[in-house]
């Protein structure tokens, strides 16, 4: 493989191990605020965060696995999480339910961005299994996102 070609697949690897680091810090937020949800649209939150939340972690595997596939290393721990995620952490558990559909919007828009950079750094090193994958993972964003943003009307 060309200098070119390694730098490509470095790209590509970096770009799929910061999609796997906004989805798990995604992930906990969403359950943070499924679990911390209070008002009167309480079970209609808490449900729609909790599908959410399901939905993040079940590709959280098959993000670590196209990286493994391409066979480099994912993140490894907490911090190495930390240092990777464009998604800030929440820890007040008292926030009010629009702003916490607000961050979830809003945080699903950046992992919504890391992904199409997934996509195009998987087209750029000819990766056609992740190029293809992906296109799931962007649609689900789009999803969380529209329902995130419906709910505030």
């Amino acid at each position: 493989m060309s200098k070119t070609g390694d730098n490509s697949k470095k790209a590509l690897v970096g770009a799929l191990n910061g999609a796997l680091a906004d989805t798990l810090a995604l992930y906990v937020k969403t359950k943070n605020f499924h679990w911390h949800v209070a008002g009167p649209r309480f079970r209609d939150l808490h449900l729609l965060f909790d599908e959410q939340a399901a939905q993040l972690i079940g590709t959280v595997d098959l993000i670590g696995e196209r990286v493994r596939k391409n066979g480099e290393l994912t993140l490894t721990s907490i911090g190495s999480i930390a240092k990777a995620t464009d998604v800030a952490d929440q820890d007040n558990a008292t926030l009010e339910a629009d702003a916490m559909v607000k961050e979830l919007r809003d945080d699903n828009r950046k992992l919504h961005t890391r992904l199409n950079a997934v996509k195009e750094a998987a087209e750029d090193v000819g990766d056609n299994a992740t190029s293809g994958v992906v296109d799931d993972w962007i649609d689900q964003a789009e999803e969380r996102v529209w329902f995130l943003t419906q709910t505030l009307k």
